[in-house]
């Protein structure tokens, strides 16, 4: 795959009519189980549909299969990842620029939080990886290099440790600046702090730390 290019994965959480003003016309596809129902039934052709598809009926799986480009199904009980890890790891395989995840944030927390721990296999692998939904995106960083943030898009921006503790902190273009700092698993030090500058960078030295970018309402479109 061409290394400029996109991956957009459609799971079954949350979403909406947000999730499609943000796709390109040259992004690659991939839609996990219900997520792929959701990409037909707004007229789009998934590259990928893959998954066990026990979250549609018979009917909508035949729709999907019909509807995608490339159709990947697999027993919904002899299977060891989640549709939404399937999904990632085909796109990972790709080798893209960039994976945005969409729908794999809802009311399941153990699916959330097993989909958020994604982001560091997207770290480990050198592609830039985020998760969006209506209210929030979040990208997981590591200190290979600093992390670029605008404002505007979203008026919150808190930094959660991923592992046991992120050194070497330092924040600029932010209400809230830190030089140097430290945050240990467990910690809120990081939360909610407001970007000043119309670019703000975050750059780390030591461990994986979580960027979460939220608001109340949803973003404004570009």
């Amino acid at each position: 795959m061409d290394a400029s290019s996109r991956i957009v994965i459609f799971s079954g959480g949350r979403l909406g009519v947000w999730a499609l003003r943000m796709l390109k016309p040259e992004d690659f596809l991939i839609g996990a189980d219900a997520g792929a129902l959701f990409l037909i039934r707004q007229g789009l052709s998934p590259d990928v549909a893959l998954g066990d598809f026990d979250s549609v009926t018979s009917a909508e799986a035949a729709a999907i299969k019909a509807a995608s480009k490339q159709y990947i199904d697999c027993d919904p009980v002899m299977k060891d990842w989640t549709d939404t890890e399937m999904a990632f790891q085909y796109a990972l395989d790709r080798r893209p620029s960039e994976i945005v995840m969409c729908g794999v944030l809802g009311t399941r927390w153990d699916h959330s939080l097993a989909n958020l721990h994604l982001l560091r296999k997207g770290v480990e692998a050198g592609v830039r990886c985020t998760i969006v939904d209506e209210h929030n995106e979040i990208a997981a960083i590591d200190g290979w290099a600093p992390w670029r943030l605008k404002r505007g898009r979203y008026p919150h921006v808190s930094l959660l440790p991923l592992s046991l503790e992120v050194t070497g902190i330092t924040l600029e273009g932010f209400q809230y600046p830190l030089k140097d700092a430290a945050l240990s698993l467990g910690q809120s030090l990081g939360i909610s702090n407001v970007l000043l500058e119309p670019e703000g960078t975050i750059t780390i030295s030591g461990g994986l730390l979580l960027v979460i970018q939220s608001g109340d309402d949803p973003p404004p479109q570009n």
